[in-house]
């Protein structure tokens, strides 16, 4: 190729690898994502023939298709771009799967507008804060953003009881358990639900799940114990999604072939000493030992060959990616993916497409999807006394002539309670 054609590829490497996606050693990218030829006519008026990135509930997902939804794809260390590991995944018969809730992944997920009853079953590989740490506010915000209908958990057993994710949970709920009793009275009780399924994590090519067409297996993971990966089929499709792991025999076995396969890929050990300021010795062993460096993760592509490769979980900037890229070209030549949030790859049996989604930076609550449960009145939260002396009169008026006239517009019979306080004696 000579010396101008190895620059030229490695700057499309970068433009691409930075901002979207990665194509395999001589493919072209077409910028317009048409086929070369003649001049194309766009209509000045109407709909372009065709988008370069995805407009979440613009698009029909066929019968036959699988969309997969990158909601976090970065390290427990926040940053905006990218939140930590989630994966959302669509299929055409309308189940809707969530892998992974690290932190800052669930504004992604409701950037895309999807009516949050839905989204009703969750996946998590393991319970690190970087994929399980948005979970809380999943659940618990439910009911204030339209939830109607319980949570389905998936996770693995702990090492010792109090570690799985049964447990998990419980202390969850209570610790939060003033949020739940103030709420309470004011949502829809289902949405304050969640039903935790619980496995074995050491169990190889177990299936964890089997309704509707759908079977989704688990393999044990490389990481810290009681850690998984997910192995979903459904109508002659196969995606594989790793959460933390470092290569091991059980992917290798028995992810051959998937049509997408996300497993994670963390930046080479010196970044960790540079970027995250670690000791050499720790930076290492958590980058290699636990983790899988990117040359390791072109290996596993290499031996299992799926139709399409991503790799995920490291901070995918310009100047980062290209270090992991070329890392993974001296093992791997296949079609590959450098993930970044929001990426999205449309998945059928005639192959793979790479888009990048346009979030609603300015999302409500997408409407209800069933009729509302009446809240349990007699279990609602009593206040202290302290509330109802500090009520203010005037405003107190002003506030109950806002109720009055909510009253007539919807036709309901609302009474104050705090504000009805002050008028007590007068009445």
């Amino acid at each position: 190729m000579g010396k101008l054609g190895t620059a030229l590829g490695f700057l499309a490497g970068l433009i691409f690898a930075g901002v979207m996606f990665v194509a395999a050693p001589g493919e072209f990218l077409s910028a317009a994502g048409a086929a070369s030829g003649g001049p194309q006519a766009w209509s000045p008026t109407q709909p372009f023939p065709h988008h370069d990135v995805y407009y979440p509930g613009t698009e029909a997902l066929k019968p036959d298709e699988m969309r997969v939804v990158a909601c976090g794809t970065g390290m427990p260390q926040p940053r905006l771009k990218q939140a930590a590991a989630c994966l959302l995944v669509e299929l055409g018969n309308g189940d809707k799967f969530i892998f992974d809730m690290g932190e800052g992944s669930y504004e992604r997920i409701t950037a895309l507008g999807i009516p949050v009853d839905q989204l009703d079953k969750v996946f998590l590989g393991h319970l690190h804060l970087d994929h399980a740490g948005d979970f809380p506010a999943f659940w618990l915000t439910r009911a204030i953003n339209a939830g109607r209908s319980p949570i389905r958990l998936w996770g693995p057993e702990g090492v010792r009881k109090e570690w799985g994710t049964k447990a998990w949970v419980d202390y969850l709920h209570k610790a939060w358990g003033w949020e739940s009793a103030s709420r309470g009275a004011a949502v829809d009780p289902r949405a304050t639900k969640v039903d935790v399924k619980e496995f074995d994590w050491k169990a190889i090519n177990a299936v964890v799940y089997d309704e509707n067409g759908v079977v989704i297996r688990t393999i044990p993971a490389i990481h810290s114990d009681q850690s998984v990966s997910f192995i979903l089929e459904w109508n002659g499709l196969r995606l594989a999604f790793s959460s933390d792991t470092m290569p091991n025999k059980w992917w290798i076995e028995h992810t051959r072939g998937v049509d997408l396969s996300v497993h994670e890929c963390v930046l080479p050990p010196e970044l960790w000493v540079e970027r995250y300021g670690m000791d050499p010795t720790g930076a290492v062993y958590a980058g290699t030992q636990g983790h899988t460096t990117p040359a390791a993760f072109g290996k596993v592509m290499a031996m299992t060959k799926p139709k399409h490769a991503v790799a995920y979980h490291f901070q995918n900037d310009f100047d980062t990616a290209p270090i992991v890229e070329a890392a993974i070209r001296t093992t791997y030549d296949g079609p590959l993916d450098l993930a970044t949030d929001f990426m999205v790859w449309n998945v059928t049996k005639a192959g793979v497409r790479t888009r990048m989604a346009v979030p609603n930076h300015e999302r409500y609550p997408e409407p209800v999807q069933q009729e509302t449960m009446p809240s349990d009145m007699d279990n609602a939260y009593r206040w202290d006394p302290i509330n109802f002396e500090g009520v203010e009169p005037e405003t107190a008026a002003v506030i109950n002539r806002v109720l009055a006239e909510f009253n007539e517009k919807f036709g309901t019979k609302v009474e104050p309670t705090l504000t009805g306080v002050p008028f007590k004696n007068q009445q």
